[in-house]
C-alpha cells in the first residue's frame, strides 16, 4: 500500500515500531489480540488496528503539501479536513480558512472567493452542488482535491447499481459531510434514501412491504430522500451502501435485513434475490473493519477500563467508543491532555454530546489493566501521549525508553 508523507509531529517512533513488528508477525492481517505493555502496576492492551488510515494519510499529505508549495495565496477547506481538533488546528495556524464547518453552515460567504484562491476539498468528498459552486467562481473545484477513495469507492457503486435502475439506501448519519456528498452523488444517478440505523431502516422496511400508506414515508424521512421519490416505486428494486466511518457490523445488518425483507416480499429464492437486491457488500471501508474488529479482540481480554482517543466529531471514533462500552468503563478522550490525575479525566459523552468531568478513573488495585487504541483520524502521537501520562500517573516515565528498545 502507498505511504505518505505525514509531518513528524503526528508520529510516533514507537507506535511506528510496534505496529511494524505486529505487521511483520501478521503479513495477512488475521490476528486481532492486543499488544500487550505490561508496566508492573499498570498495563496497557494496545489495539492490534488503530490510528491513521490511508484515507486521512493521502488527505493531510495534499492539504500540507498545498499550503507549501503555495506561500502568498489565500487557501481555504471548504470544511474541517478530518474530525481530529490537531490536524485542523495545526491547518488553521498555517493560514488556512474554513468555508463552511462541520454542519454545513457557511462561515466564509461564496462571494468572497476570487478564481485565485485555492479551496481544498476534504477527505470526506463534497456535493455535486459545491462543485457546481465553486466552478461558478472560476475555481476549478478537483484540482485539490483530498476525498478518500474508499468513500469515491461507495459512489461509484452507487452510480453502478443505480444504472442499473436500483434505489439506492445509504446507511449514513444525515447531517454527516460523508453522507451528505454520498447522497448528492447517488441522487444524480437514481432514486436515494438515507437510513441512520436499524430502526429507521425497519421503519423504511414498512413502505417497502406496504405495512403504512406511502404518505407517511414523505413525512417521517423528511430531508433524507432525493426530489422526486416515489414510494410505491422507488422501493421495489434497492441496494445498500455506508458512509465508510459507520459500524460495519450494523451496515451489513442493515442489508442483511433490507435482503430479507424484500426475498419475502416478492417471494424470491436466494438464487433470484439479486433480481431485486443488489450486492454491495464491497463498500465497507478496509480500515473501519480493520479497526473495529480489533476493538473486538481486544475486548475478549480481561481489563479495568477502556480508553478511546479522537476527535469528539469523528464519527469512526464514536463507534469504537460504542463497542467497548457494552462491555467496561469506557473514556473517550481527544488528547493525554484531559487524563488530569489518576483519579480525574475530562471525557466526552457522544450520546449526550457533553463533556463529562469524572472523579473515578484509574482503580485502586496491585495492576490495573487499560485497553487503548484510537480513531483513523488520530495521530499515533497522541497515543503515545497517553501512554506516557498513564506512566507518569505510576511514576513510570522511565519505562518508555525501555519499551522502545524492545520494538526497535
Amino acid at each position: 500500500m502507498k505511504t505518505f508523507n505525514v509531518p513528524i509531529i503526528y508520529r510516533s517512533p514507537l507506535i511506528t515500531a510496534i505496529k511494524n513488528r505486529r505487521k511483520q508477525q501478521d503479513r495477512m492481517k488475521k490476528d486481532f489480540t492486543p499488544t500487550v505493555l505490561d508496566f508492573g502496576p499498570l498495563k496497557i492492551l494496545l489495539a492490534r488496528h488503530f490510528g491513521f488510515c490511508y484515507g486521512v494519510e493521502n488527505a493531510i499529505e495534499i492539504a500540507f503539501k498545498t499550503v507549501e508549495e503555495n506561500p502568498g495565496k489565500r487557501i481555504f477547506l471548504l470544511s474541517e479536513m478530518i474530525h481530529n481538533p490537531h490536524v485542523n488546528n495545526d491547518l488553521l495556524a498555517k493560514g488556512v480558512q474554513f468555508i463552511m464547518d462541520t454542519a454545513g453552515k457557511q462561515l466564509v460567504p461564496w462571494e468572497a472567493l476570487t478564481p485565485e484562491d485555492i479551496v481544498i476539498i476534504p477527505a470526506f468528498g463534497t456535493t455535486l452542488e459545491i462543485e457546481s459552486k465553486l466552478s461558478s467562481l472560476g475555481i476549478a473545484p478537483l484540482q485539490y482535491n483530498t476525498t478518500c477513495p474508499f468513500v469515491e469507492r461507495v459512489w461509484n457503486k452507487a452510480e453502478q447499481i443505480g444504472q442499473q435502475s436500483y434505489t439506492v439506501i445509504v446507511h449514513g448519519k444525515p447531517g454527516h459531510e460523508e453522507t451528505r456528498a454520498t447522497f448528492s452523488h447517488s441522487r444524480s444517478n437514481t432514486p436515494t434514501v438515507v437510513v441512520k440505523d436499524m430502526e429507521e431502516a425497519r421503519l423504511l422496511a414498512t413502505f417497502i412491504t406496504g405495512e403504512k400508506q406511502a404518505d407517511e414515508f414523505y413525512s417521517l424521512f423528511k430531508g433524507q430522500y432525493s426530489e422526486g421519490f416515489d414510494v410505491t416505486r422507488d422501493l421495489q428494486r434497492v441496494g445498500v451502501v455506508n458512509q465508510t466511518t459507520m459500524l460495519a457490523t450494523e451496515t451489513q445488518a442493515i442489508a442483511d435485513y433490507i435482503k430479507n425483507v424484500i426475498m419475502d416480499r416478492y417471494a424470491l429464492s436466494p438464487e433470484k434475490v439479486s433480481e431485486r437486491f443488489a450486492d454491495t457488500r464491497d463498500t465497507l471501508c478496509y480500515a473501519t473493519n480493520d479497526n473495529q474488529s480489533a476493538v473486538t479482540g481486544l475486548l475478549e481480554e480481561s481489563a479495568d477500563l477502556a480508553i478511546v482517543v479522537g476527535g469528539y466529531n469523528s464519527s469512526n471514533t464514536s463507534h469504537l467508543v460504542e463497542l467497548c462500552e457494552v462491555k467496561l468503563p469506557t473514556y473517550f478522550i481527544s488528547s493525554d491532555e484531559k487524563l488530569v490525575a489518576a483519579n480525574e479525566v475530562y471525557h466526552w459523552d457522544f450520546h449526550h454530546k457533553q463533556e463529562l468531568h469524572s472523579l473515578s478513573f484509574l482503580p485502586a488495585k496491585e495492576q490495573v489493566t487499560v485497553l487503548l487504541t484510537s480513531g483513523a483520524s488520530c495521530p499515533d502521537a497522541l497515543v503515545e501521549a497517553v501512554i506516557r501520562k498513564l506512566l507518569s500517573f505510576y511514576d513510570l516515565e522511565y519505562k518508555m525508553e525501555e519499551l522502545a528498545a524492545t520494538f526497535a
